[in-house]
């Protein structure tokens, strides 16, 4: 039992930390929104801001239709509208209800609780004054968390009092609203590659909430590794430590609960300073959570930092009085991590310095961007943007889908437990070829998109919708490129010309659009061919054939013409004879003056040989004339 003094100093010390809490947490808190589009009656068409409400399941990335409808009774819905026999279930074919209810008289939660009870499908909150929309968040009473927390599955959205009373006054003339919830933009979405961030604590006596952050971890771990594995997002881990008052530095509570002479403290577990656990050693195991992440993260294995979490909170709970360094080691020891690193990391808890990870941590806290500062835990950080809802793995999961560029998604967001594939159905609307099994449609998270793909390396273009065909070089090995194709007798034609990057046109021999269609061309039947007098004409699929009448004819291609089989052999041998006497007469010519040179050769060269040895027939006369006178 504790003492009189004990319960009276721990109650001061928690009012002392809530007003230090106040001045030096003080920031910036970003209100998460989403919109609320209005689409009829015309008098209050528009889109409205909208607080999400920090329970309950967002749709983030998607989008949910509706009609509003304001109870006649009960409508703070503070009790259950069984006790009032009004229900809100939908018909088969009928609109979701969301439904208004009034701000005021008991938790955000047990609001949502008994309107989901009742059938709506959402919760529009109408703030009962005018200010600024602020965040629903959930009480820290255990009862409460324990019947409502977990249960609430409806999104909530928290709305300005001016729009709530637009909406009660034209739902009171009789007017239906139709309502378009839109989380769609709720986060960014820049590129294929998703950051978030975990803000979380090592503590497990914190009731409901601590619960739900364990069960979280424990359940959401496979998919968190697998993201982060293929690198399809960048996590962070994080964990919240206030400084203590400078004026309480050497008081007993302030040495229980913080390191490094008040410098980075936590809430005693219990808040009972008598017993227990104290928040010093919720720092400390925060501290070695932080530098096992650094670590892993050093050494390329990041995604086991969701093991240790995991681990340590089955095998070191507070309970059972193993919240200790030595757990903590023999955990990591099993995960395979050096000791010495993550020991270095965390430093001298005792000493009268600063801590340069718990330094940034607390640097951390605090509102950048469009990002305000972190004051609830647990909290889940998603491109810059805090979350809000219940924190369950397929919220969550949600949420991360919808940060990432569409049509970059991982295959885990494509799951049918977290969106529907509206590709199922009459394919989405897309340009399709059944018969090559190419499809334009496109399964995003945020729905699909018609955009015509890349097959086996050749781009299809298009518009998706209504046509889609093969471009460039190989555009004809896909789908014959959207060309007409037609086979027959053993023949194929196509109309997809393999030099050209696009178009189609109908081969040599037929005629149409290239397309759809191609016709044979009746070569006959248009005189194209085989126009002589003696010709007959034949068509065929795709060409045509020429022959000539009577059996003594022969057909020349080459001149569209048929003549006589045997004139043409009798031509043809008298042609050859003549030849072959040309031939005969040039090779007797050619003989005779063969022999003739020989001949002429032969006799020049005897009376060169004689003129030699014997002398000149004219100098003989002229000495026989000497002697005779």
């Amino acid at each position: 039992m504790m003492s009189f003094e004990a319960r009276v100093g721990g109650m001061i010390w928690f009012l002392v930390w809530i007003l230090f809490l106040w001045e030096c947490c003080w920031g910036r808190f970003v209100v998460e929104k989403n919109s609320l589009k209005v689409t009829s009656p015309n008098t209050l068409k528009g889109v409205y801001e909208c607080a999400i409400g920090n329970f309950g399941i967002p749709q983030y990335g998607g989008t949910m239709l509706g009609f509003v409808a304001y109870p006649k009774a009960n409508r703070k819905a503070c009790r259950s509208f069984e006790e009032f026999d009004i229900s809100f279930k939908s018909k088969p074919g009928g609109f979701p209800t969301f439904l208004l209810i009034d701000r005021g008289d008991c938790y955000f939660t047990t609001k949502a609780w008994n309107a989901q009870n009742a059938g709506a499908a959402a919760i529009l909150v109408a703030d009962d004054k005018v200010e600024p929309l602020i965040t629903m968040d959930t009480p820290e009473e255990d009862s409460v968390l324990g019947i409502f927390l977990q249960n609430i599955s409806i999104p909530s959205a928290l709305i300005s009092k001016s729009f709530g009373d637009s909406l009660k006054k034209t739902l009171e003339d009789g007017e239906m609203i139709n309502v378009n919830l839109d989380w769609r933009e709720s986060l960014p979405h820049p590129d294929d590659r998703v950051e978030y961030e975990f803000w979380t604590n090592s503590n497990d006596e914190c009731g409901p909430k601590c619960d739900s952050q364990i069960n979280f971890v424990r359940t959401f771990k496979g998919a968190a590794q697998i993201l982060e594995k293929k690198g399809y997002t960048q996590f962070m881990p994080h964990y919240i430590t206030w400084y203590c008052p400078e004026v309480f530095i050497l008081s007993k509570q302030c040495k229980s609960q913080c390191i490094n002479h008040g410098r980075y403290c936590s809430p005693d577990p219990e808040q009972d300073f008598s017993k227990g656990y104290d928040g010093r050693d919720v720092v400390i195991q925060n501290l070695r959570q932080v530098c096992f992440f650094k670590a892993v993260n050093e050494s390329g294995k990041p995604w086991l930092w969701w093991d240790y979490v995991t681990d340590f909170s089955i095998r070191c709970p507070m309970k059972d009085k193993k919240y200790t360094k030595e757990c903590a080691d023999d955990v990591m020891n099993a995960l395979g991590v050096d000791l010495k690193k993550v020991n270095s990391c965390i430093g001298d808890p005792e000493a009268d310095e600063e801590n340069s990870v718990l330094k940034a941590e607390q640097e951390a806290q605090i509102g950048k961007n469009f990002r305000g500062d972190v004051t609830i835990l647990p909290t889940l950080v998603i491109n810059n943007r805090q979350y809000r809802g219940k924190l369950d793995k397929g919220a969550v999961l949600k949420a991360i889908c919808a940060g990432f560029q569409e049509a970059t998604e991982p295959a885990v967001c494509l799951n049918s437990d977290i969106q529907t594939n509206e590709c199922l159905e009459n394919n989405g609307g897309c340009w399709e070829d059944k018969g090559a099994n190419v499809t334009a449609c496109k399964d995003t998270f945020r729905g699909r998109v018609c955009e015509c793909p890349v097959v086996r390396g050749v781009e299809l273009v298009g518009d998706g919708y209504t046509h889609c065909e093969a471009s460039g070089s190989g555009r004809c090995e896909i789908n014959n490129g959207g060309c007409w194709k037609g086979r027959q007798n053993g023949l194929i034609f196509s109309a997809c010309p393999e030099s050209q990057a696009k178009g189609c046109k109908c081969p040599a021999g037929f005629k149409g659009d290239g397309v759809k269609t191609c016709e044979d061309v009746d070569e006959c039947k248009e005189k194209v061919a085989c126009q002589c007098r003696d010709c007959n004409c034949k068509n065929t699929w795709g060409s045509y054939e020429c022959s000539c009448q009577g059996d003594d004819l022969l057909y020349m291609d080459e001149h569209d013409t048929c003549i006589s089989k045997k004139t043409s052999t009798e031509i043809t041998w008298s042609f050859l004879w003549v030849i072959f006497l040309g031939l005969a007469v040039a090779a007797a010519g050619g003989y005779a003056v063969y022999k003739y040179r020989i001949r002429m050769y032969m006799d020049s060269e005897i009376r060169a040989i004689m003129a030699q040895y014997m002398p000149l027939d004219s100098h003989g006369g002229e000495a026989m004339e000497g002697r005779c006178h």
